[in-house]
């Protein structure tokens, strides 16, 4: 039986070609996924992508073989689900690959605002002298504080679980947890995001992207929010109004802001978040690290090979398809 073609946008590291070993050959794209690579995948049975491109139903019929979209990491609101169910194609990710270093890094951006590292890191590199403890906002400790968190999921948890050993105390608002489950991380869950809000000194944000948590954090939830509080978002762009939240940073409502995700992605350059001297912005970088990346793409990997296998993979996002999939 011929090998399967796989086409992937990124190269892939040998742990991961390992799990195609047998079942496909792999082409890395010459001119990256942010350009038009369909040419290049043509002949692919399925396509491993990084996020950066839309894959709509256009593109999808731009590939007559295919039948097997991968998502190395979580989110898959780029790729057009109905689309791929309507045409037969399987639509994978790697929900657990991210968590560990999108945690952590929830956790420096708050770590960072709470101490204000950026801001008077900012003020020495101008060329200023030390300011005086009067031209300074004073920080947060965070034993004691309390995290508020939007979304218990998998990252949620772990940002949790991190919360708690610093002392804080965990709040949390997802209307699909049970408490059963919240009871076991130790984490106190709020019955609305309303009611939440209010009592926490940090939110941070892990909902995903849908119709309904766009601009879930507005002018109006926002205002709900305690005077001096921080906000955090590695989770999507789409869930915070950005011209509220500056208005919040700007009259002082929110003390900072810790953003790794923007609405729309890439962002502007002259985004005025980027300047503001109580924002600390990163580039969408959260799960960007060596072990990160690596467990992504063995996921990744290892779902397109049982994929091509004819075995159910354990995350097909649109489950419906896997009995009318196209092979």
């Amino acid at each position: 039986m011929p090998l399967a073609h796989v086409w992937t946008g990124t190269r892939m590291q040998p742990p991961a070609l390992a799990k195609l070993e047998g079942i496909a050959t792999v082409s890395v794209s010459v001119v990256g996924e942010a350009n038009d690579w369909y040419h290049e995948a043509e002949q692919a049975d399925a396509i491993i992508v990084n996020g950066t491109n839309r894959i709509t139903g256009e593109v999808m019929d731009r590939l007559p073989h295919l039948h097997v979209v991968a998502r190395t990491g979580i989110g898959v609101d780029r790729i057009d689900l109905d689309a791929a169910s309507a045409r037969g194609i399987m639509v994978l990710n790697t929900p657990e690959g991210p968590t560990e270093s999108t945690a952590e890094h929830a956790i420096a951006l708050m770590l960072n605002l709470c101490k204000q590292v950026a801001v008077t890191d900012r003020i020495l590199r101008s060329g200023s002298t030390f300011p005086t403890y009067s031209q300074l906002t004073q920080g947060l400790e965070t034993h004691g504080s309390v995290l508020g968190l939007v979304g218990l999921g998998r990252i949620g948890s772990r940002v949790a679980e991190i919360a708690r050993v610093l002392g804080m105390k965990v709040l949390a608002y997802d209307p699909y947890i049970t408490p059963e489950r919240a009871e076991g991380l130790g984490v106190e869950l709020i019955g609305s995001l309303e009611e939440l809000l209010p009592k926490a000194n940090v939110v941070s944000l892990h909902s995903p992207a849908t119709p309904e948590t766009r601009h879930l954090i507005n002018a109006r939830t926002l205002a709900m929010m305690q005077r001096g509080s921080y906000l955090i978002n590695v989770a999507r762009g789409t869930l915070v109004d950005e011209q509220a939240l500056l208005d919040a940073l700007n009259n002082g409502h929110i003390a900072g802001a810790g953003l790794d995700v923007f609405d729309p992605e890439p962002p502007a350059s002259d985004n005025p978040l980027f300047q503001h001297p109580h924002t600390v912005c990163t580039p969408h970088i959260a799960s960007f690290t060596t072990a990160g990346v690596l467990r992504m793409q063995v996921m990744a990997c290892e779902q397109v090979a049982l994929a091509l296998s004819g075995e159910k993979p354990t995350h097909l996002v649109n489950a419906q398809v896997w009995e009318k999939r196209k092979r």
